[in-house]
């Protein structure tokens, strides 16, 4: 549990995108290179000037003690050269013998206890933070001097290490200034650099977001080279080859498979057709104790009291096919028409339509319905699109929406202003949809009722093709929110240079 919590928590830390994470590594790397070749040339540079600093100020020691070496030193020595700042002569018990700086006693009283080891003439050290070098931070380099008639002298050399300390300064002021600059300036590089680098998989994510289902044609830009990018759109682009081949084979199946089922089905609904005519004929019986020419399997009495058009048991049969034979009729009719949607074959613009209109008739052809049907439509509603298909749109709401109606049924049409589309509104007044169903009720074969079987219900296909329909004249089909009962709602955008003008509905066709 936290491993998981703190993996999370670095997750949350790192950049969402590539090019944040190349900029941020490209940022820590540059940090890492200037925090370890600063470092290293801080550290070499301070060596180097204190080096040369001992040099000068053991130099300056040496100078002197040869001069003790061949004879006596004047009290007041003249003041070194090459930066030393001071130099001074002792004798082994610390007692001051010359000097090139007068009141040099705290100096000496400081310096007394650094002395040469045995077998050496020379010794160095850094003296800091003293108070009689006024706090300052000061390399000291003792000489021992020999005089031949004499007994040992010890000559110290101070040189003040404010010019190295002033150096070393700046050199980390100019790297810790410096730095940030050059890593804000790798990261943008490398942001910059990363991101023509990812420039064609941008273009590739965009145009493969846009393939749809009724795109399947579109591919993505191939950048040239051969490169891993390059790599990845052949091989996007080889998926969605297959991927079209393989939903073309499916389609062209549905719709071989539904246009090949028109004709038997066809051939079988008119043969139902016509035995159930004959049997209507009042020529129907031939006489006494013979069996009827309708081919019922019960033979009529000698009073023929078995009526062969009401009462006999293949006749009951016969219209129970012819029922099933329509349903499999209109199935396979709806499945072609969904087949032929799909391919979505470009039509141009259409044909002028009054959706308007389009509901009256719809209305019209149904003189007698379970439930009272209402079409409102106070003005045209001028569009352009393919009337076969709006028509069958019309059709499949009102179906929808007069078989799970409990009392009324109601159609509107109008015209957006604001929106600039044409809608279509058809409302009942049953026992709705579900929020969570509003899209999954316009799947193919979905039917939201488990207990409405197969013989009395839909296909499940008419909403599914509705939307399609909607969807091929560039408008839209959804389940609106509110209200008793489902209402669906139809929009379809205008033609170029159509106002829209707001419809009200106060009356009804």
């Amino acid at each position: 549990m936290g491993l998981a919590t703190s993996r999370r928590g670095r997750s949350r830390l790192l950049p969402r995108t590539v090019r944040g994470r190349s900029a941020a590594a490209a940022a820590l790397a540059m940090t890492l290179v200037l925090a370890a070749g600063g470092g290293w040339l801080y550290v070499i540079l301070r060596a180097n000037l204190l080096d040369n600093a001992n040099g000068r100020t053991e130099l300056a020691a040496r100078e002197v003690a040869a001069r003790a070496d061949a004879g006596p030193l004047p009290s007041l020595l003249p003041a070194p050269r090459s930066g030393v700042d001071v130099v001074l002569v002792l004798d082994p018990r610390g007692t001051v013998v010359a000097t090139s700086r007068p009141s040099a006693g705290p100096l000496a009283r400081e310096f007394a206890a650094l002395r040469p080891q045995p077998g050496q003439d020379a010794a160095s050290k850094v003296l800091c933070c003293s108070r009689a070098m006024n706090g300052e931070r000061g390399d000291v380099v003792v000489v021992r001097a020999t005089p031949a008639p004499g007994e040992e002298r010890y000559v110290y050399a101070l040189t003040v290490l404010n010019d190295v300390d002033d150096a070393t300064h700046a050199i980390a002021l100019g790297l810790l200034g410096g730095a940030p600059p050059l890593i804000a300036l790798a990261a943008a590089i490398a942001w910059a650099v990363t991101g023509l680098a990812l420039r064609p998989v941008t273009a590739i994510r965009t145009e493969l977001a846009a393939v749809t289902a009724s795109e399947l044609d579109r591919r993505v830009p191939d950048p040239a080279g051969g490169d891993e990018v390059a790599a990845l759109a052949r091989t996007v682009n080889a998926t969605l080859d297959r991927l079209e081949q393989a939903v073309a084979r499916q389609r062209q199946f549905v719709a071989d498979a539904s246009h090949e089922l028109r004709n038997p089905v066809a051939a079988v609904r008119s043969q139902l057709e016509v035995a159930l005519a004959a049997a209507a004929r009042p020529d129907h019986r031939s006489g006494h104790g013979t069996a009827c020419r309708t081919g019922c399997s019960t033979d009529c009495r000698t009073d023929c009291r078995t009526d062969c058009r009401t009462d006999c048991p293949t006749s009951g049969a016969v219209r129970a096919a012819l029922a099933d034979t329509v349903r499999l009729q209109h199935v396979a009719a709806d499945l072609l028409l969904l087949a032929r949607l799909d391919a979505r074959v470009p039509t141009g613009t259409g044909e002028p339509v009054d959706l308007a209109l389009l509901a009256a008739e719809e209305a019209a052809r149904r003189p007698a319905t379970r439930v009272p049907l209402t079409v409102t439509a106070v003005a045209p509603v001028p569009m352009r699109g393919r009337s076969g298909q709006l028509e069958r749109l019309v059709a499949n709401l009102v179906d929808n929406a007069l078989r799970h109606a409990a009392s009324r049924v109601e159609v509107s049409a109008f015209l957006d202003e604001t929106a600039g589309q044409a809608v279509l509104e058809v409302a009942d007044d049953g026992p709705g949809i579900a929020a969570d169903q509003r899209e999954r009720v316009f799947e193919r074969f979905v039917r939201l009722d488990a207990a409405r079987d197969r013989e009395s219900g839909g296909s499940g296909l008419g909403l599914a093709i509705a939307r399609e329909i909607a969807h091929a004249h560039g408008g839209s089909l959804v389940v609106a929110p509110g209200g008793g009962g489902a209402r669906l709602v139809a929009r379809f955008p205008l033609p170029d240079g159509q106002p829209g003008k707001p419809g009200t509905r106060p009356g009804a066709l």
